[in-house]
Formats: structure tokens, sequence, C-alpha cells
């Protein structure tokens, strides 16, 4: 089966939901895009901006766990590199600010 090809981020963000369905991969992400988040605000503050450098690896460790390990997919970032890092704090910012269910549900996404 070949695999479906996304043109625009609006196509490819309800197949992200559906390839992060399991909430225990949600909560692997939320933990690596927070500590990105707190990694580079960390380097801005303190003014060590080779902390930079190391923003992608919580990020990708965690991500990668959450795929390999427990959704056992790929990580889309693979494929879709850019709209990957967009969806990943999208979704990241949607549970935040508790918005996100609506988009799983629309996404096709259960509640388990």
């Amino acid at each position: 089966m070949t695999e479906r090809r996304y043109a625009t981020f609006a196509e490819f963000w309800p197949f992200y939901l559906r390839e992060h369905s399991r909430r225990g991969t949600r909560l692997l992400h939320y933990i690596g895009t927070t500590l990105v988040v707190l990694l580079g605000v960390t380097a801005l503050v303190t003014r060590e901006l080779l902390l930079l450098l190391a923003l992608p690896l919580p990020g990708y460790f965690f991500a990668w766990i959450a795929h390999f390990g427990h959704e056992k997919n790929h990580p889309a970032t693979f494929t879709y590199p850019l709209w990957s890092l967009r969806a990943d704090f999208r979704m990241w910012w949607l549970w935040l600010t508790r918005r996100l269910r609506p988009e799983l549900e629309a996404a096709g996404v259960a509640p388990r």
C-alpha cells in the first residue's frame, strides 16, 4: 500500500493526531516538548547559547521511545520534518490549554 502524501498542514494535522492515538504516546511527547521549551528558555536566560544545540535531544528521545516502543509506528518526522515539529508544538499547546480533545475526536481518535 502506498503512503498518502499530504499537500498542506491542514491535511497533515489529522494524520499526525492519528499517529499519536495512544495517551501514553502523547504523554511522552508532552514530556519531551516541555523539556525542549525549558531548555530553550534556560539557554536564553543564562545566555548559554550552546545549550540551543541540545534542543532536539529531549524531543527526539521521548518521541522515538513513544513511537517505536509504545505506539509501534514510525515518527512522521522522517517524512514531514517541519510539519511534525509544528504539529508537536500545536498538540502540546492544545493539551496545555485543555483544547486537544475536540481535535482528537475530529481526527477520529477515540478517548481511551
